[in-house]
Order: structure tokens, then C-alpha cells, then sequence
């Protein structure tokens, strides 16, 4: 009776030792992908960051329940992203153009992959006069960080993640 109880007992640690490998396989496999479709986006210049919170230079955190993004391709940069902080020179139309709200067709693309496991972004627009400076730096693992230089205001960053673009 107790050789069978040692046999039932053994077989059920090796069944669930079974089961948790091929679930951490299953989760590196998907981590692995991931990676993937982050490097695909950073490689083709394809990608949007989701900014999920920022923080003002002089400022707490503050999460962000809309949807503000930075979507770069090839031929042009989107900024949809709102701003908290000091702004030296007042705007002719704040309520239509904010200051991180515009197309940018002129700028200059830098990317360097970092130690790390990632990347770091510079974005320079030559047509945007609010903006000196997108930093973005990227995990293989899609969190990101941005930073934004102003011209006219204080710096502000976001954090948030990449989400490929077709």
C-alpha cells in the first residue's frame, strides 16, 4: 500500500513538474515574439508610442485616460500628446493647435541600439517650432519612455508603450 501511495505521489510531482515547463516555454516563446515584433517596428520605422502617464518638470505623476500617442514612419511624425508646465511664449490658438499637437514632415531620425536590450530614439523636427527634441527610449519588451525638449517651455516625459502600425 505504501509503494503505491510513493508511485501516485511521484507521478503527480512529475506530471506538474511537466505542466509548469511547458508553460514557462510557452511564455518565453511569447516573450520571444514580442521582442520580435518590437525590433520589426524599430527596423521598418513603423511604430507608435501609447503614452499611458507623464510627469511635468515641476510636477507629480498624472496617469492619462485618453489616447495620446507619437506615431512615426518613414515620411512623417504625428504628435498627439497633451502638456503640463511652463510655456514661455503664449500660443496664437491654444485650443486648435496645443503645443505637442502636430505633423511633422521635415525631421531628422536618429536610433542607436542600446547595451540593454534596446533602443535609444532621437526625433529632431526642422518644420515644428515648439519642439527641439523626441527622446525615446525603448525595451525590447515594448515599455518606453519619452522625453520631449521644448524650445518655448519646459521638458516634460511620458511613459508609456510601442504598439507596431500597419
Amino acid at each position: 500500500m505504501k509503494n503505491i501511495l510513493r508511485y501516485l505521489l511521484a507521478g503527480v510531482c512529475i506530471l506538474t513538474l511537466q505542466l509548469n515547463t511547458q508553460a514557462q516555454t510557452k511564455k518565453d516563446e511569447q516573450k520571444a515574439e514580442e521582442r520580435m515584433v518590437v525590433k520589426n517596428a524599430m527596423d521598418t520605422r513603423n511604430y507608435t508610442f501609447i503614452a499611458q502617464s507623464m510627469i511635468p518638470m515641476s510636477g507629480m505623476m498624472r496617469q492619462l485616460t485618453g489616447l495620446y500617442d507619437l506615431t512615426v514612419s518613414d515620411n512623417k511624425v504625428v504628435s498627439f500628446l497633451p502638456y503640463m508646465g511652463r510655456i514661455y511664449m503664449p500660443m496664437i490658438d491654444p485650443v486648435n493647435d496645443g503645443p505637442l499637437r502636430f505633423t511633422s514632415k521635415d525631421f531628422t531620425y536618429n536610433a542607436n541600439a542600446d547595451s540593454k536590450k534596446g533602443w535609444t530614439i532621437s526625433i529632431k523636427p526642422n518644420d515644428v517650432r515648439s519642439v527641439r527634441e523626441f527622446t525615446l527610449n525603448v525595451q525590447d519588451n515594448g515599455r518606453a519612455t519619452l522625453q520631449v525638449m521644448g524650445n518655448d517651455r519646459q521638458p516634460i516625459t511620458f511613459y508609456g508603450y510601442i504598439e507596431t502600425t500597419v
